[in-house]
């Protein structure tokens, strides 16, 4: 069950009603929001999509129940999309798929919001959002390397940093994160 902040019926409405609608409900939405949209057009997917990746928000996925897509989205905060780190200790996607940690010295954290890890995650990967990493921080062995991921490098960047600053030795922030990742996946 993926949690949505807003559901939009675009059922039985063809291009460009969808889109059109999808952006003005992105307009009144916040940043990290999830929002179901509902559609009957089968050209809704390529809109849908093409649009997420022209204005930097986040597609996450579609389920089709009967003849009813249900897309999923995620607002995006601007500084989400910007590609800089601050963290001084990074792997790269690559390495990282090459050497998947193995649980027993390593975890992989993951910091994005639910609906985002339901569509495409890391094997074996854990899940705190980055919103709630502060008050479960402590459901992370400090002994352990810990691989800190999120969509773009941003998030994950931030809570590799709140990790550093709580006591952790090992942390690394995966990037570019989970929108260029190639290596292996599973989804709910």
């Amino acid at each position: 069950m993926i949690k949505v902040d807003q559901t939009l019926d675009c059922k039985g409405l063809s291009c460009p009603m969808p889109i059109v609608r999808t952006k003005k409900a992105f307009d009144r939405m916040q940043a990290g929001q999830v929002i179901e949209v509902q559609a009957t057009d089968r050209g809704s997917l390529a809109d849908i999509q093409g649009w997420a990746r022209n204005t930097g928000h986040q597609y996450l996925g579609t389920d089709t129940v009967g003849d009813v897509l249900k897309h999923y989205l995620r607002k995006s905060d601007p500084s989400e999309v910007k590609e800089t780190t601050k963290f001084p200790h990074v792997i790269q996607n690559e390495e990282l798929a090459q050497n998947l940690p193995d649980n027993e010295n390593s975890v992989v954290l993951d910091v994005r919001e639910p609906a985002e890890f339901a569509f495409k995650r890391i094997p074996g990967a854990v899940s705190i959002p980055l919103g709630e990493l502060e008050a479960r921080i402590q459901e992370i062995d400090k002994n352990k390397e810990v691989f800190v991921i999120c969509r773009t490098g941003s998030r994950s960047d931030m809570a590799s940093q709140l990790l550093s600053e709580n006591g952790f030795k090992n942390v690394r922030n995966v990037i570019p994160g989970m929108l260029e990742w190639n290596g292996p996946v599973e989804k709910d």
